[in-house]
């Protein structure tokens, strides 16, 4: 038999009549009848879904549930047939991938939740080119590990017919592909920026969904590490066809005497068929949830798939204003009326505050100076990649309040919407930064969405339009620039703009910011303000912390840097140089730290084997530095005496080691062994310093405030070690699926000195309802999996990262070494109420005698038609079987895609028998008879396509020697027949 191709196909009469196709007749391998419901899927861990917002809008987290597997950016074959001539992709719409069916088997895929980020599952590799991306595996060069595929089936309730039905995505790292029910969606290009996708056409209301998402990570949008997968949180949003736009909502404060005015702004769509007269009703609630203002507007009519913009005002008296110490947040409820009915409601919460900067005192919060003491900081931690949980936004913002630090710089990309809220309810405020200079559409349309999604925030106090841009600086950057600051006039005009630029301050189209910013240029931005007083300035990037934690001594070849501070200098490596010169001009607004974390990728000073920089003020883990406690003494009002380096120095007894203290008191003393070395007087924003000759022992510093000793704080040379310490940052975390908290180990001798040196081995062995999600040490060098169960201590310390699971009970996590006593460490997961989310969807097995159970076909060998498996369905079928005597009943799934689409319904399997070991049934129009032998069904299948074929020419005596068919057959067949059966055998699965 000669293969048949798609041409032979559309050169036959086997083309379905347009009239069969129009009625949404099925594909060839089963050409079903009428469809049958399945039993309804079994629900998985997470809880019943319910309304939020209420007024007929919903939105679910999507992120419970999930497959997942690794594609290939090269090979078809390992990428599920993407871009394959024979597996449909665009050449018809409903038969994207065999991946795309609801029958696709995905046993051997990986289950996983959101947020996801398989980078820093990988190993690493010593590659120069990956240097950037923290030596991870992707990129051109590594096709094998830059590609992911994620899958999700899920129920929509039949009530959702007639709702607009949109997938919302946060964050994808990078190139992002959607396809629904077998349809291709669209595509995003972007790392950082939010997209969504409306599938409301293409959606099975009361019936299974499948999502297919292709991720491929195999170019860059930055020079660090990014990640890659669906790092951030999915979202399931149903609304009426009228309803509020994404984002649509803004609140624009203005406080005067003692009030402030609201301007509300609302937009809504009509995407339905006809016209709605609309009205917009909008309350306010106070912090303590008591409204306090409503009003609403006349009706308009809004023309189907057009927006109308609403305009409000209210006038709050005695406004609770947000500020880093009170952080009131008020709630703007919107309900959207058409046609006499509430169609949706839209919660935006909001604060009230006023931010004003002065070229001559910096920057103003509710009319109170605020010297801006921020860090730049990069989206990935420990053990988890650019994937964090909520909850660890959470523990990185309160480690940075720790310090002082009142201001992130989300460098270099719009952040995650969750940080935001952190910032929000914690006190900390956000230069909120966009990933792409550009005033091409798509530079601009993801400046548009940071500013309508963030706009609302009260913590977010200044756009910045980019960073480090060359083209900034001239006549082109002056064009894309401009263009950019009216996008953000247009959809918000209540902040200043501003830019992180390179080698100049104020020039080219730099000038067209609100607040000019310099990158470490102390000395030229002061002079910038002789030249320009009337300009706000503010460091935009000014300093790093290079060094390594717990290390005092620089090693290029372990990759090791120094922890002493270079004050001499106003460099970018000197923080007690910059913060010097920063809190000594009020003209200087403040400025932002490179970097508050140490992150992966861009390591430094040194490459290999370093895997992350090491700029940070703190480590990967949350470890501070012992420049943290530089910053804490100036940057806050709590009393600060830190003393470094250790005092475990063999084999340099005799030698000068310099002793630093960090303190913002009066006075110090230090002692070495018991005997004074003196006392000095602490310089405002400095350190004392004493050189020392080492003998083991210890040293002493004591902290005087008006006269009288306050803190003491000592260093000793500790004995071996002998036991595991652990803490865990909070006693109880949500049993919600999560939630997750930070355990921290230490390992110390037998007096419970912590060991400045070590390279312990710790394993974490967690039990009760939580995971284990990742581990770290903070070592720049260390190139343990994050995702073991294992991690070295390293100067000291090592962390693990432990999730909730949905049950309410305890968790308790042990750690052992070998050598020292373990540590354990009980928390308890309290009941809480998950967040409203897409049940887990699971296929139901159905259970009785015989051969009950869910069957596959065993996959076909190689070198079977392509064709003839496209039209039949392949291996991704699914049969259904429940046997009750010698009855059979059932469904068959998968067969109803094949080359030309169709709707992916479950077929009902009718005059099913099994008599001893034979077995028969029919499904649609194919019927399947055979024995079963072994655990396996062989059945022989009848191909019935459902309309009439050519048969092969047949040679007629008496005819012309030159002439057409004299039987009239289609001669575009040749000699291929169709067969009148297929041999198929199944096997019993799990899924």
């Amino acid at each position: 038999m000669k293969p048949l191709s798609r041409r032979d196909i559309l050169k036959s009469s086997l083309l379905v009549p347009a009239a069969a196709a129009a009625n949404g007749m099925a594909p060839f391998s089963v050409a079903m009848p009428t469809a049958t419901q399945l039993p309804q899927a079994a629900p998985g861990n997470t809880g019943p879904t319910s309304p939020q917002g209420g007024g007929g809008r919903e939105r679910l987290l999507f992120d419970f549930g999930w497959r997942f597997h690794f594609g290939h950016a090269d090979d078809i074959g390992k990428d599920f047939g993407y871009g394959g001539e024979r597996t449909g992709s665009f050449q018809k719409a409903g038969n994207f991938l065999p991946a795309g069916s609801i029958a696709f088997d995905d046993s051997d895929w990986r289950r996983l939740n959101l947020p996801h980020d398989w980078a820093v599952e990988l190993p690493f590799k010593n590659d120069a080119a990956l240097a950037s991306k923290g030596f991870y595996p992707l990129g051109r060069a590594y096709p094998e590990t830059s590609v992911g595929w994620y899958r999700r089936v899920f129920d929509l309730p039949a009530a959702d017919a007639g709702k607009r039905i949109v997938i919302e995505f946060d964050g994808s790292y990078r190139e992002t592909m959607v396809v629904f029910n077998n349809f291709y969606i669209g595509r995003h290009s972007g790392g950082y920026d939010p997209f969504s996708f409306d599938v409301t056409d293409f959606a099975n209301p009361g019936s299974r969904n499948v999502l297919l998402v292709r991720v491929d990570a195999t170019l860059s949008d930055g020079w660090f590490y990014e990640g890659a997968g669906i790092y951030r949180h999915t979202w399931l949003v149903t609304t009426d066809p009228v309803h509020v736009k994404r984002w649509g909502t803004f609140v624009q404060t203005e406080v005067q005497g003692g009030q402030a005015t609201l301007s509300i702004r609302t937009d809504v769509v009509n995407d339905g068929h006809a016209a709605q007269s609309v009205r917009v009703i909008s309350t306010v609630l106070d912090p303590s949830g008591q409204p306090i203002g409503k009003m609403a507007t006349l009706p308009a009519s809004v023309a189907p798939a057009t927006d109308q913009r609403y305009q409000q005002t209210v006038v709050v008296k005695q406004p609770m204003l947000w500020s880093l110490d009170e952080r009131n947040m008020y709630k703007l409820i919107t309900e959207v009326e058409a046609s006499g009915q509430i169609v949706d409601r839209y919660q935006t919460p909001f604060g009230i505050r006023t931010i004003r900067f002065d070229s001559q005192k910096g920057v103003f919060l509710n009319g109170k100076s605020v010297k801006v003491k921020g860090t730049c900081n990069h989206q990935d931690h420990a053990g988890v990649g650019v994937a964090l949980a909520d909850a660890i936004q959470y523990y990185r913002v309160r480690k940075l309040q720790e310090m002082g630090c009142n201001a992130i710089r989300t460098s270099h990309n719009p952040p995650t919407p969750e940080l935001l809220d952190v910032c929000d309810e914690l006190g900390m405020l956000v230069f909120d930064e966009t990933r792409m200079m550009s005033s091409n559409p798509e530079g601009l349309s993801q400046f548009a969405d940071l500013v309508c999604r963030d706009r609302n925030h009260p913590s977010v106090f200044m756009w910045s339009m980019g960073n480090e841009e060359g083209q900034a600086n001239g006549e082109k950057g002056l064009h894309i620039l401009t263009a950019m600051k009216a996008v953000s006039s247009e959809h918000d005009g209540t902040r200043p703009v501003s830019i992180a630029p390179v080698g100049t301050i104020g020039t080219g189209g730099l000038v067209v910011c609100d607040v000019m910013g310099y990158n470490y240029m102390d000395p030229a931005a002061k002079a910038y303000h002789e030249a320009h007083p009337a300009n706000p300035v503010i460091g935009t990037e000014t300093v790093s912390a290079v060094g390594t934690r717990g290390i005092y001594i620089t090693d290029a070849a372990k990759g090791y840097v120094g922890s002493y501070d270079p004050y001499t200098t106003t460099g970018r490596a000197s923080a007690e140089g910059w913060w010097k010169f920063c809190n000594s001009q009020p003209w200087l607004a403040g400025g932002f730290v490179w970097t508050g974390f140490d992150y992966r990728g861009e390591p430094s000073p040194d490459s290999w084997p370093n895997i992350s920089s090491q700029y940070g003020v703190i480590d990967t883990c949350g470890f501070p530095k012992d420049t943290f406690y530089y910053y804490q003494s100036w940057w806050t009002n709590k009393q600060v005496l830190h003393l470094f380096p250790h005092w475990n120095w063999p084999g340099m007894e005799g030698k000068e080691i310099a002793v630093w203290v960090y303190s913002n008191l009066d006075k110090v003393e230090l002692f070495a062994n018991g005997g004074s070395l003196g006392v000095k007087e602490v310089p405002r924003d400095s350190h004392v310093a004493w050189v020392v000759k080492y003998v083991p022992g210890s040293i002493e510093a004591r902290g005087f405030k008006d006269g009288r000793v306050v803190m003491t704080e000592k260093r000793e040379t500790t004995g071996p070690a002998a036991k595991l310490i652990m803490t865990a940052d909070r006693p109880t975390v949500s049993a919600d699926g999560e939630d997750v908290a930070m355990f921290a180990v230490a390992v110390q001798d037998g007096e419970g000195r912590v060991l400045p040196v070590t390279d312990n081995d710790v394993t974490f062995r967690v039990n009760g309802e939580g995971k284990l999600i990742g581990v770290g040490n903070g070592d720049p060098t260390n190139q343990e999996s994050d995702k073991g169960a294992s991690r070295k201590a390293f100067s000291g310390y090592c962390m693990a990262l432990v999730q909730s699971t949905r049950t309410a009970g305890n968790i308790t996590i042990e750690a052992t070494s070998p050598g020292m006593s373990p540590a354990s460490v009980t928390i308890a997961t309290t009941t809480a109420t998950p967040r409203p989310q897409v049940a887990v969807w699971a296929r139901p097995i159905p259970t009785g005698s015989g051969i009950t159970g869910l069957w596959r076909p065993v996959p076909a060998a190689p070198g079977g038609s392509p064709m003839m498996a496209m039209l039949t369905g392949g291996d991704d079928m699914i049969y259904t079987l429940q046997q009750q005597g010698s009855k059979l009943t059932g469904a068959v799934e998968g067969g109803n895609g094949g080359f030309f689409g169709g709707d992916d319904v479950p077929v009902p399997i009718t005059d099913g028998m099994v008599d001893g070991d034979q077995v028969s049934f029919k499904a649609g129009r194919n019927t399947y008879t055979g024995t079963v032998k072994d655990g396996e069904l062989n059945l022989q299948r009848s191909v019935v396509f459902g309309f009439p074929i050519s048969p092969p020419p047949k040679e007629l005596a008496g005819g012309p020697a030159i002439g057409p068919p004299p039987d009239g057959s289609d001669p575009s067949l040749g000699a291929f027949k169709l067969p009148s059966h297929l041999p198929i055998v199944l096997r019993r699965v799990k899924q």
